[in-house]
């Protein structure tokens, strides 16, 4: 049968809404109020009438208040801060991203804010207060009449009242529920609270929220995968650039490069970009080196849409062949990769699953004389777990463990992965070779729906894209559409 291809949808180029959305807007006479961060009336190309933030409505983030505030004991009081600011130099500030809690319980996308939840005051939130200095070099900032109106916030009030009243608000709760790495000194460093702490009435909120985080709602699945699609289709024009361009600085610039072009406000994770025997260190970063003719590339990139991220790593040849021993791993990791997503559906955990996959690679990997036994020198060459949960953040919702039973609107991902250092003891054709395929795995009523079932992973499929840039995969295999269980 003749090998035609299918890429042309995720070689597609960006759509006239993802343009868009990062293009600036026609100029009107009318005036539009700037609250400091996107709205329906300055980017309606972004948010829909109703929306906090782009795709979720004021009526979830309400409901995500209501469902803490059912979590929470009588007279419970939650305080979530905003994150911080944090400086490159003395005037050179790195770019703000928001605690994904505050992002979760408020829809505010900007710094210095605290927000107080209890039954008694609904969500009261304390705004910074911008002076003419701030206005004239940050631009407008979201303040007291933004909380209410914007935010939808119950009460709000400038943060030089924040001592008063949040002190009062301590006093008449029965315990108190923070942040621990996000907590700041606003509120920490007042006596009420201080007092609370040393009457052992203070406790991390990270139970509750990672509770609601970890089942995403229909609106942050949408977010999700149109993440995963940005990722992947950012990810598949990289892999054809590595053939002309194998260097690790230029694939990791073209992979945020295509991703910021199709609406990604920024990379999830500094790209891994790995190749030769960088591709064995599992969180490399320098991506500093050019790739050796005959050298894998192992490539593990996620980007960031409206609060939402995504995960995938590819592994391949630049220069279009894998070597015997190279796809002989290759085809290991690819195997379990699929019999992993297969066990994925509700009921099953991330512990069960990574389980399997130690029995399957460590079978596998004697099998082929990289291992001699079987516990010892296997965690030598894949310490990882098989995955780990994902939404707002990477690795999201850390609070809740992996013997935990997954169920619908749980995404995670499914990674193999080996790790070989040239100085392992094994045959020398092995030594250096750095392998992950890494997908998005949704987890559903029927099973499993692959988010970046779009981004190819066969050995073919692979030579053939690099070998041939202008056909894609025939419809007998892959053929760009996202995995599903049966």
């Amino acid at each position: 049968m003749a090998f035609q291809f299918l890429a042309r949808r995720l070689l597609q180029r960006p759509s006239p809404r993802q343009i868009q959305a990062v293009s600036s807007r026609a100029f009107s006479s009318e005036r539009i109020i700037d609250v400091g961060q996107p709205t329906p009336a300055t980017h309606p190309e972004l948010l829909n009438e109703g929306e906090i933030t782009p795709g979720i409505t004021a009526e979830e983030y309400m409901s995500r208040r209501n469902r803490l505030l059912d979590l929470l004991p009588e007279k419970g009081l939650a305080i979530i801060a905003a994150a911080p600011v944090k400086m490159m130099t003395d005037v050179v500030p790195y770019t703000f991203r928001q605690d994904a809690d505050y992002s979760y319980i408020t829809g505010c996308q900007q710094p210095g804010g605290i927000a107080v939840l209890g039954r008694e005051c609904g969500l009261c939130m304390f705004m910074p207060e911008a002076t003419p200095h701030d206005v004239l070099w940050q631009g407008l900032v979201a303040g007291v009449d933004v909380a209410l109106e914007t935010f939808k916030a119950d009460s709000a009030y400038p943060m030089s009242r924040l001592p008063k009243i949040l002190s009062e608000m301590i006093r008449q709760s029965s315990r108190l529920f923070h942040n621990v790495n996000t907590a700041v000194p606003e509120y920490t460093n007042l006596e009420a609270y201080q007092l609370a702490a040393s009457n052992g009435k203070v406790n991390n909120l990270y139970a509750y929220t990672h509770e609601l985080r970890w089942t995403k709602s229909s609106a942050e699945l949408k977010l999700m995968r149109e993440s995963a699609s940005i990722a992947s289709q950012a990810l598949l024009q990289t892999m054809m650039h590595s053939k002309v361009y194998p260097h690790e600085a230029m694939l990791s610039a073209k992979v945020e490069y295509e991703c910021r072009m199709r609406g990604a406000q920024r990379m999830a994770f500094n790209p891994v970009v790995g190749g030769g025997n960088n591709g064995s260190v599992i969180h490399y970063s320098r991506n500093d080196q050019r790739i050796a003719d005959g050298n894998l590339v192992l490539m593990d990139v996620g980007c960031e849409l409206h609060g939402y991220v995504s995960d995938l790593t590819r592994t391949w040849p630049p220069c279009g062949s894998f070597s015997p021993s190279q796809q002989e791993l290759y085809d290991l990791l690819l195997q379990t990769n699929k019999e992993c997503i297969k066990l994925c559906k509700p009921g099953t955990t991330i512990r069960e699953i990574h389980k399997y996959s130690v029995e399957m690679l460590c079978r596998g990997f004697k099998e082929i004389g990289l291992l001699k036994d079987d516990w010892s020198s296997y965690h030598q060459l894949n310490p990882t777990s098989i995955g780990h949960y994902l939404g707002m953040d990477v690795h999201d919702c850390s609070s809740v463990n992996y013997d935990r039973p997954l169920k619908p609107g749980v995404v995670i991902t499914i990674e193999p992965g080996v790790y070989i250092p040239y100085n392992f003891n094994c045959p020398e054709w092995y030594q250096g070779i750095g392998i992950r395929i890494e997908d998005e795995v949704l987890i559903t009523d029927a099973g499993y729906e692959v988010l970046t079932g779009s981004m190819p992973k066969e050995v073919k499929h692979i030579a053939a894209l690099l070998n041939d840039c202008n056909i894609a995969v025939q419809a007998e295999g892959w053929n760009g559409v996202r995995d599903v269980s049966i």
